[in-house]
C-alpha cells in the first residue's frame, strides 16, 4: 500500500469506505510523521494528538454504524487564525498566547460536521500579516521543498503541513494572497473563495472586507471536497451570501474545450522570474491544445493594487486590533494608569509588522487624511473591480502567474518591508475585487522550487475555476512530485 500520509483525500476516502483502512490508522500515521518531521518543518504551533485520536475512533464507530460523511476520517490542519473550541488560538501573536475560544469558527465546525479530524493548529504570520510566515511570534515555518526557504504566508504553516505530508488537507485564510501564494511556493492546489462564499464567523479579523477562509490540498479534487464542506450561507456572518452551493466534485469533468481564457498583459512584467513566465505561458499553450481559446485582455488598474491594498488592509487592521489593549481583550501589563498600560501591553504584545500596519492604518484614517488616502483607495478599488467585470464579459477565466518569484530564502526580505509586500503583487487584485482564485502547480525552477499559476474566476464561479484547474492538473504530472523529506 502507498505510504498512508502520501494518500490524497480522495484516495484515503476510497480506502476508508472500503474498510481497508481505519480513521485511527490514518490519524496515527499523520501523528507519527508530525512527531518526526515537525521539528524540522515547524508547520504546527499546537498538535492535538489526543483529541485527534478520539475523533478518529468516533469516525470509525460512525462508519461502522453506516455513516458516510463527505470527509469522515480525514485528518486536517487548521490555520491558527481560525477559532477552535478549547484549543489555543494565538494568531501567531504573543498577545493571544493562552487564548482558548469557547466556540469553533463556522468553517472549522463544518469540517468537523463533515467528519474531518483536526490534527492541530498551523503556524502563520502574526494576525495573518505577512508573506513568509517569518512574522510569527513563535517560530519560522520552513518550506518542505527546501528547508532554507520560506513556505510563503501568511498561511505558510497550513501549506507546509500539507506539502510535507503532515496533514491530508488544511484550512488557510487569504486577505491579499495568503492561500494562493504559499500554495504556489509549496506546489499545492490552494483556493481563495469569493468573498462571501465561506463564512468568516470565528476567523480572527485582519481586514474585514478582504478576509476569506479556504482550502489547501494536494490536488484540485481534494480542494473541491474541502470547499464543498465549508461553503454556504451562515446566519452568524452578515457578509455570507445566501446562494446555492454547486456540487464542486461533480463539476470536475476534465473538459475545457470552448472555454475562453483571458491572458492579462499586466501580469507578465519586467523583473519577474523568467522561469515563472515560461512555465505559465507553457501551461496556457497546453490548455489551448486541450481546446480552450486564449484571449489577450487588459486590466489597466492592476498597477494600483499594491498601494490600494496597503491603505485599505492596514486601515481595517488598525480598527480590528484596537480591541487588544490589556483592558478589553488580551493579556495586561499593568502600569497603574490606562495609557501607560495600553502602551506597554500593545508594545510588548505585537510584533514589528503588526505595529507597522497599525500605524499605517491609523494614519490613513486620521483626520485630514481619510479622504486623501482611504477614500481615494476605496474609489480605485472600485475601478479594479470594474476591470475584472469588463474582462469577465469577454472570458470565462483569467490565468496569470501567482507570484513573481519562487520561494525566497529565509531572512532575505525581512529587512525590506516593501520588497516583501511586492511578493503579493499578482494576488492582491483578486482580493480587492472579491473574486475567486485557485493556485495550481505548473512547473519547477532550476533549483527544484515549485512554480504556480492562478486561475481567476468571477465572483461565485468556483466550479469553473476548479474545473479548469483539475483539467490542467490531470493532464500534467506536476502535482505528482513530492518533496524529499523521508
Amino acid at each position: 500500500m502507498t505510504q498512508l500520509t502520501a494518500l490524497t483525500i480522495t484516495e484515503a476516502l476510497k480506502l476508508l469506505r472500503a474498510r481497508q483502512l481505519s480513521a485511527l490508522e490514518l490519524t496515527n500515521a499523520y501523528l507519527e510523521r508530525i512527531e518526526r518531521l515537525n521539528p524540522q518543518v515547524q508547520a504546527y504551533l499546537t498538535v492535538t494528538a489526543d483529541v485527534a485520536r478520539q475523533q478518529a475512533q468516533a469516525a470509525d464507530q460512525a462508519r461502522a454504524n453506516g455513516a458516510d460523511d463527505p470527509l469522515l476520517g480525514i485528518p486536517l490542519a487548521i490555520k491558527d487564525v481560525l477559532s477552535t473550541r478549547d484549543v489555543e488560538t494565538t494568531c501567531g501573536s504573543k498577545i493571544l498566547k493562552g487564548y482558548q475560544p469557547l466556540f469553533d469558527a463556522t468553517s472549522v465546525n463544518r469540517l468537523k460536521q463533515a467528519g474531518g479530524i483536526v490534527l492541530g493548529k498551523a503556524n502563520c504570520d502574526e494576525f495573518a500579516m505577512g508573506s513568509s510566515t517569518e512574522n510569527s511570534a513563535y517560530t519560522t515555518t520552513r518550506n518542505p521543498w527546501n528547508l532554507e526557504r520560506v513556505p510563503g504566508g501568511s498561511s505558510g504553516g497550513s501549506a507546509a503541513a500539507v506539502s510535507a505530508g503532515l496533514a491530508a488537507g488544511a484550512l488557510g485564510t487569504d486577505t491579499g494572497g495568503s492561500i494562493r501564494q504559499p500554495g504556489a511556493f509549496c506546489a499545492l492546489a490552494a483556493l481563495k473563495p469569493s468573498y462571501g462564499r465561506v463564512s468568516r464567523y470565528g476567523l480572527v479579523a485582519f481586514g474585514s472586507s478582504l478576509d476569506c477562509a479556504g482550502p489547501l490540498a494536494r490536488t484540485v479534487e481534494d480542494a473541491a471536497r474541502l470547499l464543498q464542506a465549508i461553503a454556504g450561507h451562515d446566519p452568524l456572518d452578515s457578509t455570507s451570501m445566501n446562494l446555492p452551493v454547486p456540487d464542486y466534485v461533480a463539476g470536475l469533468t476534465g473538459e475545457v474545450k470552448g472555454l475562453r481564457i483571458g491572458v492579462p498583459e499586466q501580469y507578465f512584467i519586467d523583473g519577474m522570474q523568467a522561469e515563472i513566465e515560461g512555465a505559465v505561458r507553457a501551461a496556457l499553450s497546453h490548455l489551448e491544445g486541450m481546446g480552450a481559446t486564449l484571449v489577450p485582455i487588459s486590466l489597466p488598474h492592476t498597477e494600483y493594487s499594491l498601494p490600494v491594498y496597503y491603505i485599505i488592509a492596514p486601515a481595517e487592521a488598525s480598527t480590528n486590533l484596537a480591541r487588544y489593549d490589556g483592558i478589553r481583550f488580551g493579556p495586561k501589563i499593568d502600569k497603574g494608569d490606562m495609557w501607560p498600560t495600553y502602551k506597554a501591553t500593545r508594545g510588548q504584545g505585537f510584533g514589528a509588522e503588526v505595529k507597522r500596519r497599525i500605524m499605517l492604518g491609523t494614519y490613513a484614517l486620521s483626520a485630514g487624511y481619510y479622504d486623501a488616502y482611504y477614500g481615494k483607495a476605496q474609489a480605485v478599488r472600485t475601478l479594479i473591480k470594474q476591470d475584472f467585470d469588463q474582462a469577465f464579459a469577454q472570458v470565462d477565466v483569467i490565468i496569470a502567474p501567482t507570484t513573481p518569484s519562487t520561494a525566497f530564502r529565509i531572512g532575505d526580505n525581512t529587512s525590506d518591508p516593501l520588497k516583501m509586500y511586492l511578493e503579493d503583487v499578482f494576488t492582491l487584485p483578486a482580493s480587492l475585487a472579491g473574486i475567486c482564485g485557485l493556485n495550481v502547480p505548473c512547473g519547477f525552477d532550476q533549483q527544484g522550487l515549485p512554480i504556480g499559476m492562478q486561475i481567476l474566476g468571477k465572483a461565485f464561479s468556483e466550479e469553473v475555476v476548479l474545473r479548469v484547474g483539475h483539467a490542467y492538473e490531470q493532464s500534467t504530472a506536476w502535482h505528482q512530485r513530492q518533496p524529499a523529506l523521508g
